[in-house]
């Protein structure tokens, strides 16, 4: 059996991986079409030095991110509530409900953070009172703030 090689992808490699990943091919695959066509380079020292040093770099910059997140989460529950005005019907009932929209909207007045409504869960709000909403900051760290329904 032919032994394996180990190459570092210079670019994105569909079922293979990403680019500065650190793959183990077959050797004619890796001299007969990787290299060749500049998908990957052979290892060296050099090579194995720059992708950890790249690694390390995504890494830091990952950390960065997550801060970034953990201090936005801060901000939100340091405002502590979130009024959002409505127009009102009978029985207390909003016309329309509140949407993510509103919620994003609203954070972004009053905390000057930007969030993406698409992260943003909410329950159904057809009332006035109070409600919480889930705000996904990060795949690791979830806010969840208060809000306050009133009439207009």
């Amino acid at each position: 059996m032919a032994k394996r090689v180990q190459v570092v992808l210079t670019e994105d490699v569909r079922k293979l991986g990403y680019n500065g990943d650190l793959v183990d091919v077959a050797p004619g695959y890796a001299r007969n079409y990787l290299i060749p066509n500049g998908k990957a380079v052979r290892t060296t020292p050099g090579v194995l030095k720059q992708v950890e040093r790249r690694r390390e770099a995504q890494k830091q910059r990952l950390l960065e991110i997550k801060q970034e997140a953990e201090a936005t989460k801060t901000a939100l529950t340091t405002i502590g509530m979130f009024t959002i005005q409505k127009p009102v019907g009978e029985n207390e009932a909003i016309f329309g409900t509140v949407t993510s929209a509103d919620v994003a909207d609203v954070i972004k007045s009053l905390a000057d953070k930007e969030v993406d409504r698409r992260d943003i869960s909410l329950p159904d709000i057809n009332k006035l009172g109070e409600y919480q909403a889930e705000v996904k900051l990060h795949p690791e760290v979830t806010a969840v703030v208060n809000l306050r329904v009133v009439a207009e």
